[in-house]
Parts: C-alpha cells; sequence; structure tokens
C-alpha cells in the first residue's frame, strides 16, 4: 500500500494507542503477547486495518473475540486520544507475515540442506 505522509502518521498513532490499551485491558497470562505488527489506514482515514500477531497464546479465537466486543471501547479510546474528523473504524486481523517467512526460511534451509548433500556426493564420486 502506498500511503501518504498522513495516513502513516495516523497509522502510528492508532497503533501507538492501541498498544497502549492492550497491554492496559487486554494482557493476561492467559492471552500471552499481543503484539500490534502494523497499522494501515484507507485512503479516506475511516478505516484502521490493525494486524495483530499473538505469543504464547493457545485460543487466538477468543482473543479475537474479545477484542471484537472491546471495539467501541477502543474506538472511544482512540477518539478522545486522537482528534481527528472521523473516528476510525478497527479492522483486526492475525498478521500472517511470521509464518509465510517462517515457511520461506524452511524452503530456503531445505534448499540449502539438498545442495550441501548433492555436493557431497559429487565429491565423493569424483575421488
Amino acid at each position: 500500500m502506498n500511503d501518504s505522509r498522513r495516513q502513516k502518521r495516523i497509522s502510528s498513532l492508532i497503533k501507538e494507542e492501541l498498544s497502549r490499551l492492550f497491554i492496559e485491558f487486554f494482557q493476561t497470562s492467559s492471552s500471552g503477547l499481543i503484539t500490534i505488527t502494523r497499522v494501515e489506514m484507507s485512503k479516506d482515514l475511516k478505516t484502521a486495518y490493525v494486524f495483530l500477531s499473538l505469543y504464547g497464546c493457545k485460543e487466538k479465537e477468543k482473543v479475537m473475540e474479545l477484542l471484537e466486543k472491546r471495539k467501541g471501547m477502543l474506538r472511544k479510546s482512540i477518539a478522545t486520544k486522537i482528534k481527528l474528523k472521523y473516528n476510525p473504524l478497527l479492522i483486526f486481523s492475525f498478521d500472517q507475515t511470521n509464518a509465510y517467512q517462517e515457511r520461506i526460511n524452511k524452503i530456503i534451509e531445505a534448499i540449502r540442506k539438498n545442495e550441501r548433500e548433492s555436493s557431497r556426493s559429487n565429491k565423493k564420486k569424483n575421488h
């Protein structure tokens, strides 16, 4: 997404405020570590796409349900802290970037391992 400077600034402010709220209201030992990996704003600044990462949490669906239930409170808090023309709608989703990177790293490692084994077998044939 090619964001404008204003979109980036507002994304940053919303991420900061939500991070504070998550620590204050949602962070428990059973929820694990809830991290906001990024926030992307729509061009009209009416929607904030909030990407989350959960570590040490076995029940991700329950965390997402809780966030959906408390969305009104989160929006109200954002409205009081960040002065905007429109209070953005919050859309939460899990960030798949880490899983994707992990999968790519495993594939690359498997290719390297295969190349090393192939190289070793070629050296043995030549001797």
